[in-house]
C-alpha cells in the first residue's frame, strides 16, 4: 500500500505501528481489495480498509467488460465515499463508523471500523427468521432515518439494478413482454410519494451479525433514493427459496412494516399503503434485471415469474 495511504491510517489511529493482517476479499471485477489492518498502541486492535484500484484492464466475471459498466463502478465508489463522509452518521441502523477517507490519483482509502472487533463477527450463508427479522428491522430502521432526504451525490436512484443504468442488460432480454414493461415497472417505483435511501445491494452477505442476534449492514455503492421495498424485495431473495418467499410473503411484510411504523417519529399509514403493493413490483424489477444479466441465474423461479406476470399484467393495458 502507498506509503501515504499508511501514514493516514497511522493518524487516525494514532497507532504506532501497521501491519496487514489478512485480505478480506477482492473488490468485483478486480477494482481493488478490502484489508484487515492490525495496530500497535491504538484504541482498537485493528481497521478494516477498502482500498479501492481502478485496473488497467477490466475483468468482469460474466464478460460484460464495457466502459458503461466501468463508469458505473467509478461512480459506486464516488458514491460509498459521499456516504461516509455525509450521510452515514444519521443512520439510526448499525453500520461501520468511518475514520478517514484518502484519495491520491485514481486511488481511494476508506478507514473503517472492524466490526468483527466490535461484535458483529457472524456471516451468515442462510438465515433463520429471527435472523431475516433481524435485518428486516435493520431495513426499517434505516429507511426511517432517510425518509423524504434529497440524495445529493448519491444515486438519483439506487440499487445497482437500476434500469437507467443497465441499458446492455435490457437489450439481452429475452422475455418480450418484460422487456416491454420494463419501463412501465422503473415509473411506478420511481412514482412512490414517499421516498428514502434505499441500501441498494442489501442481500444476507451484506449483514454480519452479532451474537445477541443484533445485526450491521456494509457495503453502501449503491445507496441512493427510491422506494424501501426495493432493499425489501432483493433481501428477501437473497436468503430464502421460492417456496418461502412465497409462503412468508405476508408476514414478510408485516414485520417490516410493524418495524417501520416503530422507527418512524409518527405512525405513517399512507406511507404504508403506497408501498405495501409496490413489494411485488420492485419484485418484478429485479427480476428484470436478474433475467437479462443472467438467465440461468438461480434466482429466476417460478414464483419470481408468477409475481412478475401479475404486475405486468395490472401495468399494462
Amino acid at each position: 500500500m502507498d506509503p501515504y495511504f499508511l501514514s493516514i491510517i497511522q493518524q487516525k489511529t494514532g497507532a504506532s505501528a501497521l501491519k496487514e493482517q489478512e485480505t478480506l476479499q477482492a473488490l468485483w471485477s478486480g477494482y481493488g481489495k478490502i484489508l484487515r489492518i492490525k495496530l500497535a498502541d491504538a484504541a482498537v486492535k485493528s481497521v478494516v480498509v477498502k482500498h479501492v484500484q481502478l485496473p488497467a484492464q477490466q475483468n468482469h466475471p460474466r464478460g460484460w467488460n464495457t466502459d458503461l459498466g466501468h463508469q458505473r463502478k467509478v461512480k459506486s465508489y464516488q458514491v460509498e465515499t459521499r456516504w461516509y463522509d455525509t450521510y452515514s452518521e444519521h443512520s439510526a441502523a448499525r453500520l461501520p463508523h468511518c475514520l478517514a477517507i484518502g484519495r491520491r490519483g485514481d486511488e481511494v482509502l476508506m478507514v473503517l471500523e472492524d466490526l468483527d472487533g466490535a461484535g458483529y463477527a457472524l456471516r451468515k450463508q442462510a438465515a433463520s427468521w429471527e435472523e431475516i427479522n433481524a435485518c428486516l428491522q435493520w431495513l426499517a430502521q434505516f429507511h426511517a432515518s432517510y425518509l423524504g432526504k434529497t440524495p445529493d451525490g448519491l444515486w438519483e436512484t439506487g440499487t445497482y439494478w437500476h434500469l437507467g443504468t443497465r441499458p446492455q442488460e435490457l437489450e439481452a432480454l429475452d422475455d418480450q413482454a418484460l422487456k416491454e414493461a420494463a419501463p412501465l415497472i422503473d415509473e411506478k417505483l420511481n412514482a412512490c410519494q414517499f421516498k428514502t435511501f434505499v441500501h441498494g445491494d442489501a442481500k444476507l452477505a451484506n449483514f454480519c451479525f452479532a451474537g445477541d442476534g443484533k445485526v450491521s449492514g456494509v457495503d453502501f455503492q449503491y445507496v441512493g433514493g427510491g422506494c424501501g421495498m426495493k432493499d425489501v424485495a432483493y433481501f428477501i431473495g437473497s436468503c430464502l427459496d421460492e417456496r418461502e418467499c412465497e409462503r412468508l410473503e405476508g408476514q414478510i411484510l408485516d414485520t417490516y412494516f410493524d418495524h417501520l411504523q416503530a422507527a418512524l417519529e409518527q405512525p405513517n399509514d399512507a406511507l404504508e399503503k403506497e408501498w405495501r403493493p409496490l413489494y411485488r413490483v420492485a419484485w418484478a424489477d429485479f427480476h428484470r434485471f436478474l433475467k437479462g444479466w443472467s438467465p440461468g441465474h438461480w434466482k429466476i423461479n417460478s414464483y419470481s415469474e408468477r409475481v412478475t406476470a401479475a404486475v405486468i399484467k395490472s401495468l399494462t393495458p
